[in-house]
């Protein structure tokens, strides 16, 4: 199996999800992609999660950055849990959620990109196979991956520091800087060391 790293072509992948069946380097087209992992349906930690990003998506899309999410269970399941996520989510801001998630029962593509929680053995379904750990892989419109970020499944992720890193991908992509510690947008950036004085 192919390890991945940054700068790895993400490995492309047909699947079903709650928008239809997708090619992904064709859905990604010439986008930036946030594509996260969640353990299951319906599990509290994910629908906050899902929700989250559903009240952020027009952050992504100012930032030209397609959201798509992918969770053990079947389509059926996700367009159920949908429902539980825009109920849990209208409590603290209208939720829609317009991002497709993608099913993966037999966690062929959770496999694909090394998702699976191999530590902690209550991470599992009924069958024992396990459940998905949350990961966060930010793909570039090159489809090579830029960023990725592993979270036991009992922790939470900072959708802050998501937008943050992808704030400063895009920065350094269209000038020759670095962020430093704890930058955000707007701060003092870092000039290259490959650039000379006259540049």
């Amino acid at each position: 199996m192919t390890v991945l790293r940054l700068g790895s072509t993400a490995p492309d992948f047909e699947a079903d999800t709650t928008e239809g069946p997708i090619k992904f380097h064709e859905w990604i087209g010439n986008s930036w992609v946030m594509l996260f992992s969640h353990p299951g349906d319906f599990t509290p930690v994910c629908t906050t999660e899902l929700a989250d990003i559903s009240h952020r998506l027009p952050q992504f899309v100012s930032r030209n950055v397609k959201i798509i999410g992918i969770s053990t269970d079947n389509v059926q399941s996700h367009h159920e849990w949908i429902e539980d996520i825009i109920e849990i989510g209208n409590k603290t801001a209208p939720t829609c959620v317009e991002y497709p998630i993608i099913a993966d029962p037999e966690r062929n593509i959770s496999r694909l990109y090394e998702m699976l929680d191999e530590q902690d053995e209550t991470n599992v379904d009924g069958e024992g196979l396990p459940y998905t750990i949350r990961t966060v892989f930010i793909i570039d419109p090159r489809k090579k991956i830029r960023t990725m970020l592993h979270y036991p499944a009992s922790v939470g992720r900072d959708f802050d520091e998501v937008v943050r890193i992808i704030d400063a991908l895009q920065l350094s992509e269209q000038h020759k800087v670095m962020t430093p510690c704890n930058w955000r947008k707007g701060d003092d950036v870092v000039v290259h060391p490959s650039l000379s004085d006259e540049e």
